[in-house]
Formats: structure tokens, C-alpha cells, sequence
């Protein structure tokens, strides 16, 4: 279905103010909307995804300019969809950060009204945790809206809390990797060496450019590998199909064969 928002529903759906969606827009980071009658400011699925991944991104602890070089790196025709896969995996092999908010808030993120089973949904992928109080949630920002467009999706339970255990201990298992790896071939070494102190602030400046092709590369990595996994199991099935078709077809010429 077609998101269609103004900029207040737009705000109010990634949970941010107005002025920060403004603020991301003049520098660019956002598209500009689409200009509707009287000049009304139109933003749709892009738009709230974008602004997903730009604010969990931040939440990493990216600057402007490290969230604006990974964007730029974004291939043509990127999605919405993928936007928010971009997002959910960012989230995944960095610490969680749940956010409590009410049914109502929650349901005004998602953008529609959630029955109990969309609710155990949602928990089974790890978009957000019930609590004692049946109404507040312990809600994960980076995978909500990934969620969200999962729910009607129909894939068993079991099969999404599956998932998500594969990617999460993946996921953090890469990142410890790589943190180890960047502290004992890079930065202890460069401790060793005994350093100026501005010499030390540039380094730790130098992990900004980092982090942000880092992650992409992650998410990059993950989404060529999985067309490749689908487009092998694919590539597989066409042929049992084929062999199955070429046996039908040649028990069919022998059943029409005249008898010698």
C-alpha cells in the first residue's frame, strides 16, 4: 500500500521532530517531497526509510558528514525495502537500545493498529518486547519498521524467531571479529608507538570513516549473499521442474507411440 504523509505524519511515524525532518532535508540527506495542491509537501515509504536509517545510524554513533558518505554509496534504485534492511541489519551487530513507549505510540509508528497475534509477531522478530504493563513495550527502533512490513507476510513463527537468533548471533559475532581485529593490528600498534596526543584525536577521528563502510559492507555483504542463496534455490527448483516436464513429456510420446 502506498504511503502518502505530510510532514507531521511523516515526524510522528519515525518518531523525531519536525524540524529535525527539515533539518535533514536541507542537508541533503533526505529528498525533497513531492509537491501536492497548494504546495502541500508530500513524503512516502523512501522517506520514512531513509529517516530510519539515518537515525539509527546516529544512534551508532556516526557523524553528518560519516551518515551522508554512507548514503551517498547507496546503488541507484535502492528501495525502501532496502532502506529498511540497511537499517534492521545496522541494529543487529550493534548493541540494543529498546525504546518504552505506549500502545499508542507504538501504533502510531507503525502506522496502523495492531491486534495481539501482530503484537507476538513483532516480539518473535525482535521489533519490540511486552512488559508487565499489557500496554507499554520495550521497542527496538532499528527493526520496527522492518517488522511492520513482515507482518502480513505469511511466514510461520517459528520461522521468524529462528531468523532473527541466525542473524543477531552472526551479526555480533562479525562485530566482535572486526573490533578485535581493528584493535590488535591497528590501534594497539599504534599506542605502542607512543604517539602525540593530536596524532591519538585523528585516530580516533579515522574510526568515523570506518564505521559507516563497515556497516555497509556488512549489509552489502548479507543482501549478495542472500540473491545468491535465493537465486541458487531458485535456479534449483527450475530444474527439478524442467526434469519433471521433460519426463511427463516423454511418458506422454510413449503413451501416443503406435504399438511396433
Amino acid at each position: 500500500m502506498e504511503v502518502r504523509l505530510t510532514v507531521d505524519e511523516l515526524a510522528a511515524r519515525a518518531g523525531v521532530t519536525v524540524r529535525t525532518v527539515r533539518f535533514y532535508g536541507t542537508k541533503g540527506l533526505l529528498p525533497p517531497p513531492v509537491l501536492g495542491a497548494r504546495r502541500v509537501g508530500w513524503y512516502g515509504a523512501e522517506h520514512l526509510d531513509r529517516l530510519g536509517l539515518i537515525e539509527e545510524l546516529q544512534r551508532q554513533g556516526l557523524t553528518l558528514a560519516a551518515i551522508e558518505r554512507y548514503l551517498a554509496r547507496l546503488p541507484q534504485g535502492t528501495t525502501p525495502l532496502d532502506l529498511a534492511i540497511h537499517r534492521a541489519l545496522v541494529a543487529s551487530w550493534t548493541p540494543e537500545v529498546p525504546e518504552e513507549a505506549g500502545r499508542e505510540e507504538v501504533e502510531r509508528r507503525a502506522g496502523r493498529r495492531l491486534s495481539a497475534e501482530q503484537v507476538d509477531r513483532l516480539a518473535a522478530m525482535g521489533a519490540l518486547e511486552r512488559t508487565a504493563d499489557p500496554e507499554v513495550f520495550r521497542v527496538d527502533p532499528g527493526l520496527l519498521p522492518l517488522g511492520v512490513r513482515i507482518l502480513d507476510v505469511p511466514i510461520p513463527l517459528e520461522t521468524l524467531v529462528a531468523a532473527r537468533a541466525v542473524v543477531v548471533e552472526h551479526s555480533r559475532a562479525t562485530a566482535r571479529e572486526l573490533q578485535r581485529l581493528f584493535r590488535e593490528t591497528v590501534w594497539k600498534p599504534y599506542r605502542e608507538s607512543e604517539p602525540a596526543p593530536d596524532d591519538v584525536e585523528r585516530m580516533k577521528a579515522l574510526t568515523d570513516h570506518i564505521r559507516p563502510m563497515v556497516a555497509q559492507s556488512l549489509v552489502t555483504a548479507f543482501q549478495r549473499s542472500l540473491r545468491e542463496e535465493l537465486g541458487e534455490e531458485q535456479g534449483e527448483a527450475s530444474g527439478e521442474e524442467s526434469g519433471a516436464e521433460l519426463g511427463e513429456a516423454a511418458a506422454e510420446e510413449r503413451r501416443a507411440a503406435p504399438p511396433e
